[in-house]
């Protein structure tokens, strides 16, 4: 890949505090690409330096190979969406989209006729004339993102740019951004903390941990496939088991004993040995939930437990379910009609049953913050 624009070994310390500890990331010529993570983890500090606010103390930034490091912001190609819009409001929509060309000193024709195809970029035409305190919070957004993208830069750079509004209008500017990514092709770095806005727009993902990258890779890759127990957690909600390998089932799978839970068969997607300890990863919506003991297969794990907790969302329905000394949370989606149906209530006895293939085994356990071990139960 030849990287339109790369963070090279970057480290950033303020006083004793390392907010970016030796970071390299490669992003491509017109992905979106996002840094994910918790407040403090280090993504913001690596935007700003991208886009020349701030200074790394140690690595370099390449902008199509060529290195922009010591560059001021408004010699860079990259422009940037701020959480709070950062609008003029004095100005028109108009007159906003067009501060970045008249300061440049392009002449009015062009001018004109460049907020003008921004202005139907992002649907605003019949908005043109009012100022931001008329709009909404999504029509402000749109307004800034237009400002960013009339410049023509090589690179937008998002920072938590739909934080500030409400769950229903951030879905559908997600749905937006992504149609006005579509059409404007340039490389889009876009820094959230949350995982679900990161997994709707991004073709890659960084995940971010106390200044460091846990892993990159592609939405599905890091929800089906978490390196770590940090990601694991942080990109959706999953269950830990944790045991040992006490023998082969054959070359793919093995059986491991996980203590006061039984045994349970998992897939060897990583090399292990007879006596070797090993974390899975078991995600909600790959249980299924029933009464009666399920007919499993050779590669099926069944336990059997009691419903302690039960919340309904609409769309699915998820199970607290006691097996032993482990808690496990089931998430079973409505495919059918519920008033149907009779679904398990708190205290029913229930069994879980998953294949082999559903778990993932992680190659770095480490502790969890009590908040991302467990799953909200309201």
């Amino acid at each position: 890949m030849n990287p339109i624009l790369r963070f090279e070994n970057i480290t950033r310390r303020f006083g004793t505090f390392t907010a970016v500890d030796d970071v390299t990331i490669d992003i491509a010529k017109g992905e979106t690409f996002s840094l994910l993570g918790p407040s403090g983890c280090g993504k913001t500090t690596l935007l700003r330096i991208a886009a020349g606010f701030d200074r790394p103390d140690a690595g370099r930034v390449l902008l199509d190979g060529n290195d922009i490091t010591d560059l001021p912001p408004d010699r860079r190609p990259v422009n940037t969406v701020f959480q709070n819009y950062a609008l003029f409001p004095h100005l028109n929509v108009r007159d906003n989209i067009a501060f970045g060309p008249k300061i440049a000193g392009q002449d009015a024709a062009t001018v004109r006729r460049e907020v003008d195809r921004m202005l139907e970029l992002v649907d605003l035409t019949a908005h043109a004339e009012k100022r931001p305190a008329m709009l909404s919070g999504g029509q402000k957004q749109r307004v800034a993102i237009a400002r960013a993208l009339v410049n023509k830069p090589q690179v937008l750079l998002l920072d938590e740019p739909l934080a500030a509004l409400d769950l229903k209008l951030r879905q559908r500017l997600l749905v937006d951004l992504d149609a006005i990514h579509d059409e404007v092709g340039i490389t889009f770095i876009y820094v959230t903390h949350d995982q679900s806005e990161a997994m709707s727009i991004s073709d890659r993902i960084a995940v971010m941990n106390k200044g460091v990258i846990e892993q990159t890779g592609t939405p599905v890759q890091i929800y089906e496939t978490p390196r770590t127990s940090f990601v694991a957690a942080f990109i959706g909600d999953t269950n830990f088991l944790d045991g040992r390998i006490i023998g082969a089932v054959d070359d793919r799978f093995s059986r491991c004993a996980v203590e006061d839970f039984g045994t349970i068969i998992i897939d060897n997607d990583k090399p292990v040995r007879i006596g070797d300890r090993i974390d899975l990863s078991l995600r909600p919506e790959k249980l299924m939930v029933s009464r009666q003991r399920p007919d499993a297969g050779p590669m099926d794990n069944a336990v059997q437990g009691i419903v302690e907790d039960v919340i309904y969302f609409g769309s699915s329905t998820r199970y607290w379910v006691r097996c032993g000394a482990w808690k496990l949370c089931a998430e079973v989606q409505h495919r059918t009609f519920l008033l149907d149906e009779t679904p398990p209530v708190w205290g029913d006895s229930v069994w879980l049953r998953w294949h082999a293939n559903d778990g993932y085994l992680l190659e770095q356990y480490d502790a969890l913050d009590e908040d991302l071990l467990t799953l909200p139960e309201d």
